[in-house]
């Protein structure tokens, strides 16, 4: 019997750290009023994990993907997928990144490594920007506003209010 009241407080005590030991290895991802400061959403990442915006460029009016890794609470722009060249894509492909032509029409640029502190947007002018993470959608028009000045940042860490 007493073993078993043993196991019994191990295994609870197991689900009340399981939490913190997850986040333990994340990221909180702000949504933020680049003027104001104001916090608009946040998600947690973990570390390693991947999220993207997408986006209709407002020069030449083509569908842009770029996708980003949050490492050790920093911000990498590890690809970027575009429907066409023109103003505001690349025209050259730098060494040491991969240029590929996708069968679905799409052109892809991988092998960035690129640390970014912060991605700054003004949400929504020409079309809506789109971040996708944790396989779920979030248009930033529905929840920053249109016209709204943004930064998306990693926060400096979990414990100050997740």
């Amino acid at each position: 019997m007493i073993l078993f009241r043993f196991f019994e407080l191990g295994t609870a005590m197991a689900f009340l750290l399981l939490p913190c030991c997850l986040l333990a290895n994340s990221t909180r991802l702000l949504l933020m009023d680049e003027r104001t400061g104001e916090e608009i959403k946040s998600f947690i990442m973990e570390d390693n994990g991947y999220f993207s915006i997408s986006f209709v460029h407002s020069v030449n009016q083509s569908p842009i993907e770029e996708v980003y890794q949050v490492r050790k609470n920093h911000i990498y722009l590890v690809s970027s997928r575009f429907k066409s060249f023109g103003a505001g894509v690349v025209a050259e492909i730098p060494e040491g990144l991969i240029f590929e032509r996708l069968e679905d029409g799409w052109m892809q640029i991988t092998g960035f490594n690129l640390k970014i502190d912060y991605l700054a947007y003004v949400v929504g002018t020409v079309s809506d920007h789109i971040l996708h993470i944790d396989r779920k959608d979030y248009s930033l028009r529905e929840l920053c506003g249109q016209n709204r000045f943004i930064l998306i940042t990693p926060a400096s860490g979990i414990e100050d209010g997740g």
